[in-house]
This record gives structure tokens, C-alpha cells and sequence, in this order.
């Protein structure tokens, strides 16, 4: 987790024109503000179509957030393996276990800077519950969490709300899922905010 596209200025800013582009020909608003703290995790909810990745990277593009982000190892294939990783991604094989909320902490903490965006769902189709590694790595790096989302209905989106984890999860992922409710997701049916925690 090191070098990225935005690292390089020139870049950097033709990337978010780019984006900015994107948004404004496929309809979307941007809401909200970039926390403005040095380290802090965005999660990208609801997860329910394929849109929701190149509408979520444009959008923090827009905002110029140099962000990592987690995907499936598969979607480092080529041909756009090299260009997601690049562009901050980190891929995770699912088959295996490899202490990625350890690993994820250990990041951060030996950073100066770092934003982290993951999709608490874990995969566009509907589960059970939410994965809560998310606020495991927040918690255990002392960092809060940003509220990144997209909201179909509206063809707005964002980052709303910082969550400083307190450590009683019920609680904080009670207000988590407060706002995620008032979220329209692409698929509504395919949504797992209403049963979140496991």
C-alpha cells in the first residue's frame, strides 16, 4: 500500500476532471465534505449493483481523498489489475485468511496519512449481515469513521457523518445504521442495512 496515481499532481488533477465529468454527464451530485483529518476510514455502503464502484471512485476523486481500497482478487486480473492498484486498490483473496483487520491497523498506525474505504456488505448480493471488520480496523487504529454513500433515489452522494468508535459497537453501529436507512441503494432488495451486525 504505497504508491498510487495521486501521488503524481499532474495526474492527480486530470483524474478528478475526469471524474468531476463523469458526475455531471451520468447525473450524479456530490454532497458533504472530506473529513479533514490526516486518517480516517470511508465505508462505501449500500453495496448492491456493479455501479456502485466506478460511482464510489469518482466521487472520491472528485473530493481529491488519496484512498486504499479493498476488492476481490479477481478484479486485479488483467487487464485492470495493474490500473486498480494504481488507483489504490488492494485486492483480498476470500478463499484464505490473512488477518486483514491486523494487517489494516498495522497500515495505518505506521502512516503519517492514510484513508481506507471499504464495503462493509463485502459483495453487491444481499447478506445476512454487515462484515464488521471495518470497525475493528477504526477502532483498533484509533481512527473514526466517515460515512460514504450513494443514494440511488436521489442520484446523490457523498460523505456524511464521522463516527468515533467508542469501543460499545451496539451503540455505534446503531447510529451507523440510522443513517444508512434513510440510504437508497440501486437494488433496494438486495440492501442488508436493516440487519447489520453479526
Amino acid at each position: 500500500m504505497n504508491y498510487t496515481l495521486l501521488d503524481v499532481p499532474l495526474l492527480k488533477n486530470l483524474l478528478r476532471l475526469c471524474a468531476l465529468l463523469y458526475l455531471k454527464i451520468s447525473g450524479w451530485k456530490r454532497e458533504g465534505q472530506v473529513p479533514d483529518l490526516e486518517k480516517f476510514i470511508i465505508i462505501a455502503a449500500p453495496h448492491t449493483s456493479n455501479w456502485d464502484f466506478p460511482i464510489s471512485l469518482a466521487m472520491l476523486l472528485s473530493f481529491k481523498v488519496r484512498a486504499y481500497w479493498m476488492g476481490k482478487d479477481s478484479m486485479f486480473r488483467w487487464p485492470y489489475g495493474l490500473l486498480f492498484r494504481l488507483l489504490g486498490g488492494i485486492p483480498i483473496d476470500r478463499s484464505k485468511s490473512h488477518n486483514a483487520v491486523e494487517q489494516s491497523i498495522k497500515a495505518i498506525k505506521e502512516r503519517k496519512k492514510m484513508v481506507l474505504m471499504l464495503s462493509p456488505e463485502g459483495t453487491r448480493k444481499k447478506v445476512a449481515y454487515w462484515k464488521t471488520g471495518f470497525y475493528h480496523i477504526a477502532y483498533g487504529s484509533g481512527v473514526p469513521i466517515a460515512l460514504g454513500y450513494l443514494d440511488y433515489a436521489r442520484k446523490a452522494g457523498g460523505i456524511g457523518a464521522l463516527v468515533y468508535t467508542t469501543g460499545n459497537m451496539e451503540s455505534d453501529i446503531n447510529d451507523i445504521q440510522l443513517f444508512y436507512s434513510k440510504v437508497t441503494a440501486r437494488h433496494p432488495e438486495k440492501s442488508s442495512v436493516a440487519s447489520f451486525c453479526k
